[in-house]
């Protein structure tokens, strides 16, 4: 027996193929509509067993608020969010706000299908697919150059940077004392201040962090001018650490 069904998408193309793919599949589509901002009006008005409701951005702040007063005004309507990949967060804001279902937005009509006839069973309509790619994605985080990279790097002092940045070339402390022209006990206070504001418990976790981030290559302009100033750029070399021990580089021409 088909679903009587909505379809809602701000992109009305998209709302309009799939309501003319779910028609010739034997399920009344009784609207096919954009904008989803007016979603929550015509799903109330118009009671389908099955709305299904595009976003394309489903971790945004708001985005299920049409769920929400859906299923506050029509419990018994069975909303099948239709949305990217998503990250974790968007699945959980989904199914948070009453959604019965999230399928990807370049599922197969098959798929779709599956999804309407789970949800108006009164069950939940997710692939272990998605799920396993959301906690993927838990697990191992995208890297977030734009926001948690410059959140860090905003964090950090010019000489924290730096000491950050030697921390994650495989610098030791005295390593970097010496390349830093700091002694010792200074250059291991830099990085425990490092550690601290990253809020990591080890030298490995802190580069990892900022690889991850992006924040090594947000401060790349900073890398080059070490690098020019520092290596084979035709500089002073390195000044031996203290204590009378060997120098840490060889010298220009050695």
């Amino acid at each position: 027996m088909g679903v009587r069904l909505m379809v809602v998408d701000d992109h009305r193309l998209l709302a309009e193929a799939l309501a003319s793919a779910l028609k010739l599949r034997g399920h009344r589509v009784l609207a096919a509509a954009a904008p989803s901002a007016g979603a929550a009006d015509l799903v109330v008005s118009r009671a389908p067993e099955v709305c299904l409701l595009g976003t394309a951005q489903p971790a945004q702040p708001g985005a299920f608020d049409p769920v929400v007063r859906i299923k506050k005004e029509r419990p018994q309507v069975a909303v099948v969010v239709l949305g990217p990949v998503p990250s974790p967060r968007g699945i959980a804001a989904a199914f948070a706000a009453g959604a019965s279902g999230y399928v990807r937005n370049d599922e197969r009509i098959e798929g779709v299908e599956r999804a309407m006839m789970k949800a108006r069973a009164g069950e939940s309509a997710v692939s272990p697919q998605l799920l396993q790619q959301a906690f993927e994605e838990l697990l191992h985080p995208a890297a977030q150059p734009d926001d948690e990279g410059a959140r860090l790097l905003e964090l950090l002092t010019p000489r924290e940077v730096e000491v950050l940045m030697r921390v994650a070339d495989g610098e030791d402390t005295r390593l970097i004392a010496a390349g830093m022209d700091i002694a010792p006990s200074t250059a291991r206070t830099h990085v425990q201040r490092v550690l601290m504001k990253l809020e990591v418990g080890s030298r490995l976790e802190a580069a990892a962090l900022a690889a991850r981030t992006g924040l090594l290559d947000r401060a790349g302009g900073g890398r080059a001018g070490r690098t020019a100033a520092g290596g084979g750029g035709g500089g002073p070399p390195p000044p031996a650490p203290r204590g009378g021990e060997p120098p840490v580089y060889p010298t220009p021409g050695g």
